[in-house]
């Protein structure tokens, strides 16, 4: 779901008040300018084409019309006033969120991928994943943002609003999902050919079930359990997948490209644009441009057998 008028947050809570009382006040406003204008017309002296003009109010200014002008000027103003102490209220707000026992996140935006970093005080329990998001129900989380190299924007619209992530500096944005389920998020500034496709999945799940998901992502991958997957795992490593990718237990510890350590277990490949099945993984293996135009990863074409023993080893990575 990516809609900020169904808010699963405190936070999107809050922000979907502001956005209902602005847009009450706006619609006031632009009723009563239909109305004045509806009235004008009524009121308006009927001429045709022959008609003198009536130069009697620069004679005679009228009083009635500044009165009522200053009047509109007034109530303009405090309008204004009302929207922006309406939108300090809801910034204080965004900012008291209670960060007690927060899950601590490092995000990082790339052309056109999300890199998800679990931080823990114990460097050992520390994992990497890549274009999804997990967060359980009812405790907050602070997510650091950072980008590798133009200007991304994360923007979850059900459970906050957006917040900028600029090469060389690093902020952070606090958020809680109140809700479970699942929660589309996605890159909301231009960041190049292919800025629509970078969508993130935030899952926002029970504290059991999240502990049961960082406890499975905190594993090595998993051995190759037959020949099939053994071949597969050679090829994945006698080839350039190792340059770019990390799969944990093993010797690629690549980084330009998303970890793959549990790749079979996310519901979608290249940042949320496929779903995660053998069909669409050997399409984006074979002609990754086809999709997405201008990613970093190249084609692979491999013979039949190859591609088949390599498909088999990347999905045991569960």
């Amino acid at each position: 779901m990516q809609d900020a008028l169904q808010p699963a947050g405190v936070q999107a809570d809050t922000i979907f008040g502001l956005w209902n009382f602005t847009l009450a006040l706006c619609t006031i406003v632009f009723a009563a300018i239909v109305l004045a204008f509806l009235y004008a017309l009524w009121r308006a002296p009927r001429g045709t084409p022959e008609s003198a003009p009536d130069l009697a109010p620069l004679a005679h200014p009228e009083k009635r019309v500044h009165r009522t002008v200053l009047w509109a000027t007034v109530i303009a103003t405090v309008g204004l006033v009302m929207l922006l102490v309406a939108d300090v209220w809801t910034a204080r707000a965004l900012a008291r969120l209670p960060l007690k026992e927060a899950v601590n996140i490092e995000l990082i935006g790339h052309q056109w991928w999300w890199e998800v970093c679990y931080l823990d005080e114990d460097p050992a329990k520390r994992f990497t994943t890549a274009n999804e998001l997990h967060l359980p129900v009812g405790r907050p989380a602070i997510v650091a943002l950072k980008s590798r190299d133009v200007i991304h924007t994360l923007w979850v619209p059900a459970l906050h609003g957006k917040r900028d992530m600029i090469p060389g500096r690093s902020t952070t944005i606090a958020l809680r999902a109140d809700k479970q389920g699942v929660y589309r998020a996605q890159c909301a500034e231009f960041c190049g050919l292919e800025h629509a496709l970078m969508a993130l999945p935030v899952t926002a799940e029970p504290p059991a079930q999240y502990e049961r998901w960082v406890q499975g992502q905190r594993q090595l991958a998993p051995a190759p359990d037959s020949d099939s997957r053994k071949r597969g795992r050679d090829i994945f490593m006698g080839t350039t997948c190792v340059m770019c990718h990390t799969v944990t237990g093993t010797a690629a510890r690549g980084t330009l490209g998303p970890d793959l350590t549990h790749l079979a277990s996310r519901p979608t490949l290249a940042a949320g644009m496929l779903p995660n099945d053998r069909a669409n993984l050997q399409a984006w293996i074979v002609d990754p441009q086809r999709f997405k135009p201008g990613a970093n990863m190249p084609a692979h074409p491999l013979p039949g057998p190859q591609m088949h023993a390599l498909l088999d080893y990347l999905e045991s990575l569960k």
